[in-house]
């Protein structure tokens, strides 16, 4: 396997274990970027990560936010079909917010000698 193959291999395990672990910040970030249902977000997710999410693991993790007042769903009625439409609330773009510093503040380099 070449260098380039292998880093490849990691980038993909990487993108993998992201998608898994941060699933629903990953959902927060779509549905604030415009109302969505839950297609859109499987198809994003697989454009975005070239990761398919199941829909096993995406419905469960929409309720879930729903339930913690992060998302909020109604139905409409799209090219004749009802769609269950999420869009991300307030108290979910704070936890966005909140979650997006602290990945950056983790992925930013720090000299821990220098904050002694």
């Amino acid at each position: 396997m070449s260098n380039q193959e292998s880093v490849e291999a990691y980038t993909s395990q990487v993108r993998r274990r992201f998608v898994k672990s941060f699933l629903d910040i990953l959902i927060l970030r779509l549905v604030a970027t415009k109302p969505t249902w839950g297609y859109d977000i499987i198809k994003a997710t697989e454009s975005m990560y070239n990761f398919k999410l199941r829909h096993g693991a995406l419905y469960p993790m929409l309720n879930q936010l729903e339930k913690q007042g992060l998302v909020k769903s109604r139905r409409v009625l799209k090219k004749g079909r009802m769609r269950k439409v999420y869009e991300i609330t307030q108290t979910g773009r704070l936890v966005l917010q909140s979650s997006q510093d602290f990945l950056k503040q983790q992925t930013t380099k720090h000299d821990a000698k220098s904050k002694k």
